[in-house]
């Protein structure tokens, strides 16, 4: 099967930012995952296409997640947090991201 082509500007977009947590570094350490914030109408075959042009590495698989925004209160106020996606991306074996090196 032939790798879909997706255009470079919208591949620099894709990916907003790792979701560094608690939880998101024992998946790194257990699974070999990386999670990252991505925009909320990214595809998988994307987040694929872009984590490898963006880091250099090769993807194994990449797993979404639809996190719903909290409801908070200020005072009498009620609000709502923007619901957001996180990817979880499963590198292949013998490849690494780290963030701390500031690639």
């Amino acid at each position: 099967m032939n790798a879909p082509t997706f255009n470079q500007e919208r591949l620099m977009q894709v990916i907003l930012a790792p979701q560094i947590s608690e939880k998101s570094t024992m998946i790194a350490d257990k699974h070999e995952q990386v999670a990252f914030r991505v925009v909320t109408n990214a595809t998988k075959p994307e987040i694929k296409a872009a984590v490898e042009l963006l880091f250099k590495v090769e993807v194994d698989s990449v797993q979404v997640v639809n996190v719903k925004g909290k409801v908070k209160r200020f005072g009498k106020i009620s609000g709502r947090r923007k619901d957001w996606k996180k990817a979880y991306v499963a590198l292949k074996p013998g490849q690494e991201i780290n963030f701390a090196a500031g690639e």
